[in-house]
């Protein structure tokens, strides 16, 4: 059993790895976590009665190591783009750092579509942490609503109320601030930063690559919301074109989460 257990933790590492990061957006607390997951599993083994499959019981331990380490932890507000954005414009350090990821480092490009994976994680902190877990494991990782209930050790039909109250709010929030699916959005940073990093690059036809982009005029906002996490789906925070790139950004942001919400 400990051969198996093994086998099917090293399959779902990455997927397990990017879950607990875009929870806790800290690599050295998700490594932390990813170990710990393994060695409660394997020191659990004989626990594990086979109701559920390996990948759901090790999510299962994964996710409530993540909620007892951020349950005392203040949520982010809706607006930690904008928070987030005048902190890095006043910070020339960060942004020489940046500039020099983004000059040297093979995963330092920018891309559209790596911001706005990056942005639902940042986003999705503003919710309710059981709110966030659940949406994350339905709709970027496609757990199924049972599998989600015994990951979160819950019922069906509070999993369905988490994820309509956190799709709901999801999308609310995007549809006033993201300027791909909404032209009187406030938040243009997708563009903003295609400008800084690619100059030559014209940053509209980047965004006309993206489909959600283009569906933006004539999709409902459920259609637009799925559209948005399959990118988020499609992107490993740690091992994507820009995964240096944006995890610096991420750390940044963190920081900054930090000291405002010390003062709130």
């Amino acid at each position: 059993m400990i051969d198996q257990l093994t086998k099917e933790f090293e399959d779902c590492r990455s997927h397990l790895r990017s879950y607990i990061l875009r929870m806790t957006t800290n690599v050295e607390e998700t490594d932390d976590i990813v170990q710990e997951t393994y060695l409660k599993a394997h020191a659990n083994i004989e626990s594990f009665k086979g109701d559920a499959s390996l990948r759901t019981w090790i999510f299962a331990i994964a996710s409530n190591l993540a909620r007892d380490h951020l349950r005392s932890k203040k949520r982010w507000p809706e607006n930690v783009t904008d928070i987030c954005r005048e902190a890095a414009l006043s910070n020339q350090q960060f942004l020489q750092e940046m500039g020099q990821i983004r000059m040297t480092s093979p995963q330092g490009n920018f891309e559209i579509k790596e911001h706005i994976a990056f942005c639902f994680t940042c986003i999705s902190k503003s919710l309710p942490l059981e709110q966030q877990l659940t949406l994350l494991l339905k709709e970027v990782y496609e757990f199924k609503v049972k599998e989600i209930a015994e990951i979160i050790d819950n019922t069906e039909a509070m999993v369905k109320y988490y994820l309509h109250i956190g799709r709901s709010k999801m999308i609310e929030i995007f549809d006033k601030r993201c300027s791909l699916i909404n032209k009187e959005g406030i938040c243009h940073q997708c563009t903003e930063l295609n400008g800084m990093f690619n100059p030559k690059q014209k940053a509209q036809e980047e965004v006309m690559k993206i489909e959600m982009a283009r569906e933006a005029e004539n999709g409902d906002k459920e259609h637009l919301f799925d559209l948005r996490t399959k990118i988020v789906q499609g992107i490993d925070p740690f091992q994507s074109d820009a995964s240096e790139l944006q995890l610096h950004h991420l750390q940044h942001n963190r920081k900054v989460m930090e000291e405002y919400l010390k003062k709130s």
